[in-house]
């Protein structure tokens, strides 16, 4: 099953402009909103969303791999921002979960369909939080 909206996108400009027009508002906010809270990471098209700096890290089979640090992704049925950063060794989205509002979470995910959900104040913090400390659960990190 692919959760994601059909995107033919090869870039960020493109993905931003084929949003559909429901969402465009929200998508809109969010990436400006990522970009101005932290600046310092690295805007990027990643397969079917929006990068936000990247890691590297040991995948299962030993080779290395990067991933954003911080996505921003239109699904079919909802917007999602990934945040992979641990604290503590505790995902952060986990970790501040019940400050974050009333939305689907995963462990490294917020799941939602209309910004109102989502509490700003919250977010901005687990994002300057993921920029200090990229990472997933159980996942080796190494440099480039």
């Amino acid at each position: 099953m692919n959760m994601f909206a059909k995107n033919e996108a090869k870039s960020v400009e493109e993905y931003l402009m084929m949003v559909p027009d429901d969402r465009r508002k929200d998508i809109d906010f969010l990436h400006n909103f990522i970009q101005k809270t932290v600046p310092n990471l690295k805007t990027y098209f990643a397969t079917n969303m929006i990068g936000y700096g990247s890691f590297y890290y040991l995948d299962s089979k030993k080779q290395k791999k990067d991933w954003p640090i911080i996505a921003l992704a239109n699904q079919k049925n909802y917007i999602s921002i990934y945040i992979c950063a641990i604290v503590e060794d505790k995902a952060v989205v986990e970790k501040h979960k019940k400050e974050l509002g009333k939305l689907s979470k995963g462990i490294s995910c917020i799941r939602f369909m209309k910004i109102e959900e989502i509490n700003l104040e919250t977010l901005k913090t687990v994002l300057l939080l993921a920029e200090k400390n990229p990472g997933v659960a159980s996942a080796r990190l190494v440099d480039k």
